[in-house]
């Protein structure tokens, strides 16, 4: 079908407005922000006002075999919305509307658009608090978060995503709009399908609304630990103590040298000069049981070689710190492409981790920095590579493959919480193994029998024969 007709008749199903075409926009929203994961322009670009516009899209585009590919904020950084051939862009990002917050159930349901930070904010209005907060929470959206199953600083305590979506709606394949999960406290009744649905990125259905499980927002007393270290590795055994101790910091977050002088150079925020690596805890436990949890951790840091190991007393120093740590990206992207990774290995094989990461900066003469939700052991190094530098990007390239080896020879998985997406589509492969790659077909095969919704991504499609 021609494009103009298959435009024609989006418009005849929205307003004229919500169907874009124009060049620009078809550049900017045909992909992600991955770097060097393949993209093509897509047909076009629709921006779903609601639940029944993204349906009558759906249905449209099964009706006519068209792909499909869900898109939030554009900030995933695997490749995940990124379009496809023959495809159109199904953008939610004007699906900002909060539709309920329950104060006595504690609970509230979003649409899909609504910014992560924002539902934070609106929600503690009421006394409220929605911990999973991934370093893009201030641009990305829940739907997005839903579709990757998304952490952050916090998730180390409070978990990913997936640990507070109680239900959803979504859009199947067909175009048909069904309810899935429950919005009480507990429930079993039936498969867990919207279970299925988190971390499927928008594969096997789009999610238009969440319902989400919130938390008290008062209760907690934060106290900050900060340790520098001379090396990744005495870092990475630091970690190591506090998992084997028992502890679970409401945040650990480590960032090295390049990250930090990166964000000074960037913002300037006075960080600490000279400091191979930097260890930033938080515990929240109220009165003498915090302090002492506290008090233990910095023990422990210094145990592990630390070389100047402090409890923070000082608020703005702490928060600046832990703003380096989300400005780090961005901050890096300035330097040239990024490759970034989001590996996850058991907390005891953090060192060992570390340190083949630095080997592999060594041997493939590439620049890795490294930043990283350390307490439950997600490691993102970032791999930079010089515009214009193709060798430099073949090496990066090298790189990516070697770490995302050694972290399963250390029994890892390939992405903690970017998603699969198209980056890690081999990895994903070797880390599941053949039959549970069937199982997945099979799933995809049944909730989408034409596979039009995101195809390729988050598992590898069966081969042509």
């Amino acid at each position: 079908m021609p494009t103009s007709t298959i435009v024609s008749e989006l418009h005849e199903l929205l307003e004229r407005d919500q169907v874009v075409t124009d060049d620009a926009a078809l550049d900017a929203y045909s992909h992600d922000d991955a770097e060097w994961a393949e993209y093509v322009r897509p047909l076009a670009v629709v921006r779903a006002r609601g639940t029944d516009d993204v349906a009558s899209v759906v249905a449209y585009a099964a009706a006519h075999s068209i792909r499909i590919v869900p898109r939030g904020a554009g900030s995933g950084l695997s490749g995940g919305a990124n379009a496809v051939v023959d495809s159109i862009v199904l953008s939610l990002e004007e699906m900002t509307r909060i539709i309920e917050i329950n104060t006595a159930e504690r609970y509230v349901v979003t649409q899909a658009g609504v910014i992560n930070d924002d539902l934070r904010s609106e929600v503690a209005r009421h006394g409220l608090w929605y911990p999973p907060d991934p370093a893009s929470y201030r641009i990305s959206t829940i739907g997005g978060n839903v579709a990757t199953n998304a952490g952050g600083i916090c998730c180390v305590k409070y978990g990913v995503t997936g640990d507070y979506v109680l239900g959803m709606t979504v859009v199947l394949a067909d175009g048909s709009v069904v309810k899935l999960g429950r919005a009480t406290a507990k429930g079993v009744a039936g498969y867990n399908i919207a279970a299925l649905m988190v971390g499927s990125e928008g594969t096997l259905g789009i999610v238009t609304e969440v319902t989400l499980r919130l938390l008290p927002l008062e209760g907690r007393e934060e106290r900050a630990v900060i340790g520098y270290f001379p090396s990744l590795r005495s870092a990475g055994e630091a970690v190591a103590l506090v998992s084997r101790a028992g502890i679970i910091p409401s945040a650990l977050e480590l960032v090295d040298r390049t990250c930090l002088r990166a964000v000074d150079e960037w913002q300037g925020l006075g960080l600490p000069e000279d400091v191979d690596t930097l260890l930033l805890a938080k515990v929240d436990e109220r009165g003498a049981a915090g302090d002492e949890l506290a008090d233990e951790i910095a023990r422990l840091f210094a145990q592990a070689g630390g070389t100047s190991v402090e409890r923070a007393g000082d608020v703005d120093e702490v928060e600046r710190l832990f703003l380096a740590r989300r400005l780090a990206y961005p901050a890096l992207e300035r330097l040239g492409p990024v490759l970034t990774e989001d590996i996850c290995v058991p907390r005891a094989a953090v060192p060992e981790m570390l340190a083949r990461i630095q080997a592999t900066a060594a041997d493939h003469d590439v620049v890795i920095a490294n930043i990283a939700h350390a307490g439950d052991g997600n490691l993102h190094p970032l791999i930079i590579a010089p515009v214009g530098d193709a060798a430099a990007k073949e090496r990066a390239k090298a790189a990516f493959d070697r770490i995302v080896a050694d972290c399963l020879d250390l029994g890892g998985t390939v992405t903690g919480e970017h998603g699969v997406g198209l980056l890690k589509l081999a990895g994903v492969e070797r880390e599941l193994g053949p039959r549970v790659v069937q199982l997945h077909r099979a799933i995809k095969d049944a909730l989408d029998p034409q596979g039009i919704l995101n195809p390729g991504k988050a598992f590898p499609a069966a081969r042509s024969r």
